[in-house]
């Protein structure tokens, strides 16, 4: 979901979640094991029990992407970058999608995040990064998050503005509007319906997802 064409180094994926417990290094690396047996996890930092960052790869040696856990504690890494990400709102649209991320963001207690390495490139390293980070963010409520393009709600449309200028194709999106996630795919090139989406409404030429509605 969250490929980008301009990707810089470092680059980051992550899973922002309201959980303060986290699966063991042994769960996570049978979870691979299991689901995408060409690749696996091993530790770099921590302890099995109490993890700091892992590293996911192929069994033939490339690197996919190094996973941090930082929990959001007072001084910690995890606390700057939820300042980091409020400091980063203040000029972001739609108001009704900053309003609630941030009221969010201050109940995150963990950042799972997923520095992409060259591997995450390939298709089958792709594929087996995007499914830990989805296990990660199906534990309990959690959002995602991605450098040069934003956030998402916990339905996995995205619901603030942070991408370039230039950027254009379909992306599945959601405002926040009556208390309530209208959810709908749209042109991101379209002047029309980004001035729509900028303005917390639904581009009025477009079909809200049917079923997608939440009030979560």
């Amino acid at each position: 979901m969250f490929k980008n064409p301009e990707i810089t180094v470092p680059y980051y994926t992550r899973v922002l979640s309201k959980d303060d417990e986290f699966p063991s290094f042994e769960e996570l690396a049978h979870f691979i094991r299991a689901a995408h047996p060409d690749y696996r996890l091993t530790l770099e930092s921590g302890e099995e029990e109490e993890w700091e960052s892992l590293l996911l790869s192929s069994n033939d040696e490339v690197e996919v992407a190094v996973i941090e856990r930082n929990p959001v504690e007072i001084g910690s890494r995890g606390q700057d970058e939820i300042a980091d990400f409020l400091e980063d709102l203040r000029d972001c649209k739609p108001e009704s999608g900053v309003q609630w991320l941030a009221e969010y963001l201050a109940e995150v207690k963990t950042i799972y995040a997923f520095q992409h390495l060259q591997g995450a490139e390939l298709v089958d390293g792709g594929n087996a990064l995007h499914a830990l980070r989805a296990h990660l963010g199906e534990r309990g409520e959690a959002i995602l998050q991605a450098d040069n393009e934003g956030f998402t709600n916990e339905e996995g449309f995205h619901i603030v503005w942070q991408f370039s200028d230039s950027v254009s194709g379909p992306w599945n999106m959601g405002v926040w509007k009556d208390d309530l996630w209208h959810h709908f795919k749209m042109d991101l090139g379209d002047p029309d319906h980004r001035a729509a989406f900028l303005a917390g409404e639904v581009p009025d030429d477009l079909t809200a997802v049917p079923g997608a509605d939440s009030r979560e």
